[in-house]
């Protein structure tokens, strides 16, 4: 086999289960992750339909993503006197099964840490491709050569920047910005009973108590320049694009100021003619993402599966892997090209809101709806890569 040693960028979801199906391949793999540790609890993800179960399956995992799932909320929309409108269910916000993304990315890193190299705290600072491997710097480790190096690290990664060229020109704003909040402990802003809500006014959308976060929030807005680091200033953005609210808005805000736990981001479409570029790929929210429809997570599973199987059955010739990749995953990627939930998240128009709540009031609708994201995560053929499931034999 050729090609024997990997550098991963992002040690959320996507990285970790390449790294899961590779070391087990006989690849030496390196993970680097810029933040300091493995991040914790964070907004649900979920699975649907037999495609994402398959890999979840063969991966030996199924049994424990299921164990440490959410459960699925409903939630009830609301308007601002807290009369109840309809219910977005939880098969529909959940798919067949959800879990915290910290809870998924701790399954996967269990199961990788022994046997790949994780570097927390650092950040590629530089790729230089060379006729037999890629010359890689960091921003605080040791110059290192690998074989083979992959973007897994979001849609504003690193590797697609340096290996690819500028953001500005794959990542194309879509109009909103969605932000996920951890209020206080004292902080209680579930409706009646302790149930899930989702507050909507025209262009923004507060949901309190579900599985995303403490709060969560959409809103519409050209694209505006910030610090993804600054924490104060996404406060500062967040609290003016819901300034002047109803319902319980006033009081949200305040708890925004009070929280050290906000993150906030576009929601964004990449758009690439192929996802890999001499030695390196790209796979997840870097390749294709995020426009926060549902599908990221699933994508990013079934694509270390399928970049990992492609090496096997190429013997780890990454020119003929990385062409297959592309072929195999450009049309079931075209989910995250042609998808955007902030204008379903948060309507323009009163009118729209209500149309958009008729649509949970009306069974066939919702059956409809739910037909079609069961059709987008299982339109690939799924192969069976034998490598990969010996690979995984030897582990148990």
């Amino acid at each position: 086999m050729t090609n024997r040693t990997v550098l991963i960028s992002g040690a959320s979801i996507a990285g970790p289960a390449l790294a899961f199906w590779l070391s087990r391949q006989g690849y030496a793999v390196t993970v680097v992750e810029r933040t300091a540790e493995l991040r914790t609890g964070g907004q649900a993800v979920d699975f649907k339909g037999a495609t994402h179960r398959t890999v979840l399956d063969r991966m030996g995992i199924l049994d424990e993503v299921y164990r440490r799932q959410t459960g699925g909320h409903d939630q009830t929309i609301i308007d601002a006197t807290e009369r109840p409108l309809a219910v977005m269910p939880g098969e529909f916000t959940g798919g067949d099964v959800e879990i915290r993304r910290g809870d998924l990315a701790a399954i996967l890193y269990e199961r990788t840490a022994q046997d790949c190299e994780y570097v927390f705290g650092d950040s590629i600072a530089s790729l230089t491709e060379t006729a037999d491997g890629v010359d890689v710097t960091f921003e605080r480790g040791a110059p290192r050569r690998f074989d083979l190096v992959f973007g897994a690290d979001g849609i504003h990664s690193t590797v697609r920047r340096l290996a690819f060229g500028p953001e500005t020109d794959y990542v194309e704003h879509l109009g909103h910005y969605y932000a996920l909040v951890e209020t206080g402990e004292g902080d209680d802003f579930r409706g009646p009973g302790g149930t899930s809500v989702m507050y909507n006014e025209p262009g923004r959308l507060a949901a309190t108590g579900g599985p995303k976060a403490a709060a969560f929030f959409v809103f519409a807005s050209p694209e505006i320049a910030y610090d993804r680091y600054d924490t104060g200033q996404q406060k500062e953005i967040l609290t003016a694009a819901f300034a002047d609210g109803g319902w319980r808005l006033p009081e949200l805000m305040e708890a925004v100021n009070r929280s050290d736990d906000v993150y906030l981001d576009s929601i964004s479409r990449v758009t690439m003619d192929g996802y890999s570029t001499g030695r390196v790929a790209l796979l997840g929210d870097a390749a294709y993402g995020n426009t926060l429809a549902g599908f990221g997570t699933g994508l990013a599973i079934v694509a270390a599966y399928v970049i990992a199987g492609e090496l096997a059955a190429a013997n780890g010739d990454h020119e003929v892997a990385f062409r297959r990749y592309d072929e195999k995953f450009r049309g079931y990627a075209k989910v995250a090209r042609g998808a955007n939930a902030g204008p379903f998240l948060a309507p323009p128009t009163k009118l729209r809101i209500k149309l958009r709540d008729q649509l949970f009031r009306r069974a066939f609708m919702l059956r409809w709806m739910l037909w079609v994201t069961d059709k987008f995560a299982t339109d690939i053929t799924l192969e069976e890569y034998p490598a990969l499931a010996r690979g995984v034999d030897s582990q148990r």
